[in-house]
């Protein structure tokens, strides 16, 4: 007889509902339109997984006692975001990027609790590279 072993499952798979923590009423607060709006911008093209990530990020700074606690003080504080800076951030989001959106907002995490994110290709701060990587999804570095 054969014995068959179950496929491996996803690391942080997206969670049945969302737990209830001290995020989670920062979460209800979350305009979903603009998540999806900088997710779109700042990852599309990458793995899906990554694009729920990039909106994590986001959620995980708006729960986060060193960041703003709302997501457009998040998003548009001065010199955190290129992609607000060069006006993507105005661009229509697509399916995927509101798909990725309701995940991160429900609490899917696939970072590992990270508070930044940056393609290692393509940025220009010394200092991000001093952080702690928590994971790597596609072009991009997450860390803390």
């Amino acid at each position: 007889m054969a014995v068959t072993s179950m496929p491996p499952q996803p690391q942080n798979p997206a969670p049945a509902s969302a737990p209830t923590t001290p995020a989670t009423a920062s979460r209800e607060g979350i305009d979903l339109n603009l998540l999806a709006r900088v997710i779109y911008a700042e990852a599309r093209g990458e793995p899906f997984t990554g694009q729920v990530a990039v909106g994590a990020v986001l959620i995980n700074r708006v729960a986060s006692n060193n960041f703003p606690d709302d997501l457009w003080s998040v998003v548009f504080k001065q010199g955190e975001f290129c992609t607000v800076r060069d006006g993507q951030v105005w661009l229509e989001p697509d399916a995927t990027a509101y798909r990725a959106a309701r995940l991160a907002k429900a609490g899917w995490d696939p970072t590992n609790g990270a508070l930044y994110f940056y393609n290692p290709s393509k940025t220009t701060s010394a200092w991000i590279w001093s952080r702690t990587v928590t994971t790597r999804i596609g072009s991009h570095i997450f860390a803390v």
